[in-house]
């Protein structure tokens, strides 16, 4: 079984308006489940979780919990909040009590676009954290390489939510040894934390134009050594991806920066560790996919 831990769904004029900048124009375009379905089907794909695409409007989880209650192959919805909020629990009930409501299964906010590195030390940020906790909800950390510091303060703060940091960080892969280097350290502080993992996501696009798998394979052996693999996810990271590759091509670079590994830990990786984090549940796989090798 593989599951995609992480890709998006966008229809550019309902108010994505990051898309306008430049050097977008690949994926300027309305991105449907009825495209996603291709995709996987062509990919092998089972499953996936489907997270807010930079919109930063509650009517989008409206939106992408009735995309997942019509699409059997979205497990599960990470939705846009606002993590600082005073209304987070009257929000969190409200998209619970949507249609497809049951999948929402983590939250995020765009903790990236702050220009302040420290925003996760904010109290109204702590207390949001911990009523995402509460909830019984993921928290995914889309953030940059200098927020990571901040994340594991975070991490170290609301010990009893499950964050899940998206794309590695960020590193900047396009700068080879030396943002690996600036990167290494914060990342395995960040990892320490027993109640985070991450995804193996979004590096085709930190890497450069000319990018292959060996300029990824620092990173992920890295992510691998710190997180296990029951620690991290695969993710495709699509549509954002066709910047750099189509799907195919995403999942064969992550095959190929991997160091060896076994039956279960290819598991763990490609569905166990997605399966367990965001509780998910196979509508309709057969039960030898879902359990792990022996």
């Amino acid at each position: 079984m593989i599951i995609d831990a992480h890709h998006h769904l966008w229809r550019p004029e309902r108010g994505y308006t990051w898309l306008l900048e430049p050097g977008l124009a690949a994926i300027r375009r309305p991105f449907t489940p009825a495209d996603l379905t291709v995709e996987l089907a062509a990919a092998g794909v089972h499953g996936t979780v489907l997270v807010e695409g930079g919109r930063c409007h509650p009517d989008e989880a409206a939106e992408f919990l009735g995309y997942a209650a019509d699409t059997g192959p979205i497990l599960g919805v990470v939705a846009w909040i606002d993590v600082a909020a005073d209304d987070l629990t009257a929000t969190i009930e409200r998209y619970r009590r949507s249609r497809g409501g049951e999948l929402l299964v983590g939250l995020r906010s765009q903790v990236q676009g702050e220009a302040d590195p420290d925003y996760l030390d904010r109290p109204d940020v702590r207390r949001g954290l911990a009523g995402i906790a509460a909830a019984g909800l993921a928290f995914d950390l889309v953030i940059r390489a200098d927020q990571l510091p901040a994340a594991a303060r975070a991490a170290r703060a609301v010990p009893q939510l499950r964050f899940v940091l998206d794309h590695l960080g960020k590193p900047r892969v396009d700068e080879g040894a030396a943002g690996l280097r600036r990167w290494r350290g914060p990342f395995a502080a960040l990892a320490a934390n027993p109640n985070v993992t991450a995804k193996l996501s979004g590096l085709v696009t930190e890497a450069a134009p000319d990018w292959s798998p060996e300029d990824l394979r620092p990173f992920v052996e890295v992510a691998v050594a710190e997180f296990g693999p029951d620690g991290l996810m695969f993710g495709s990271d699509w549509p954002v991806c066709l910047l750099r590759s189509g799907y195919p091509g995403v999942r064969r670079a992550l095959e190929a920066a991997l160091p060896p590994l076994t039956a279960r830990q290819r598991h763990d990786i490609f569905a166990g560790t997605a399966l367990r984090v965001y509780q998910l549940t196979c509508r309709g796989a057969r039960p030898e996919l879902v359990r792990p090798p022996a």
